[in-house]
């Protein structure tokens, strides 16, 4: 376990593959930090039910009570500047996304964990697993979706520029608009239906019409 880590992480889904380019892993593999990748169905129910090893917990990747700030960072990596989009500029974007998804989300925030992927879905520090939400879901025992934190990477170009447009005129509309891809993006890489199919896919097209016009 590396310096200030307090808990053992896991992640669990059906691939393995798939759970190895989670956007989740990506904060625990810039510190080097190793997460167990939990493949078989039985994982999560045994793993909140033994709850600890060797007094140490364990945590899901999944959630968003994942400290990384308290591990220490690679030498090479420690001394990073902060970037563009990082303060209070990505305070406000956080802030207008959180209007705009109102309530598709439980909250919008800004993210330590990620690092090359601009958003990602988890579930809130005390909200069940989201793999084991899903499994149980499946077999009928249990009514409902729980909704999801979106949490936004400072440090991704997308990001950046989205903070950058907001302090421009017009720029809210454009962010408006954002705001719903990027939620769409991660339940699409979380494996999640995306809530309107038919709106997504004209705001993809609207994005790409102004990309290539």
């Amino acid at each position: 376990m590396k310096e200030g880590q307090d808990a053992i992480y896991y992640i669990t889904g059906e691939e393995l593959a798939a759970l190895a380019k989670s956007p989740q892993l990506e904060g625990f593999r810039a510190k080097g930090v190793e997460v167990l990748l939990m493949t078989d169905p039985v994982d999560g129910f045994w793993l909140s039910a033994v709850e600890s090893f060797r007094e140490k917990p364990f945590k899901s990747v999944t959630r968003g009570g994942a400290d990384l700030g308290k591990i220490k960072a690679p030498e090479a990596d420690a001394a990073k500047p902060e970037e563009a989009g990082e303060g209070a500029q990505v305070s406000g974007l956080v802030a207008l996304f959180k209007l705009t998804l109102k309530d598709a989300v439980k909250d919008v925030r800004a993210s330590h964990r990620l690092e090359a992927s601009a958003v990602c879905l988890v579930a809130d520090e005390g909200d069940m697993d989201m793999h084991l939400e899903r499994l149980l879901k499946q077999h009928r025992q249990l009514d409902g979706k729980s909704k999801r934190v979106l949490e936004v990477n400072p440090r991704h170009p997308v990001i950046a520029c989205l903070a950058k447009r907001l302090s421009q005129n017009g720029g809210a509309d454009a962010v408006t608009e954002a705001a719903w891809l990027l939620l769409d993006q991660a339940c699409i890489v979380q494996g999640e239906p995306v809530s309107d199919a038919g709106a997504f896919a004209r705001r993809l097209d609207s994005a790409l019409l102004k990309a290539v016009g």
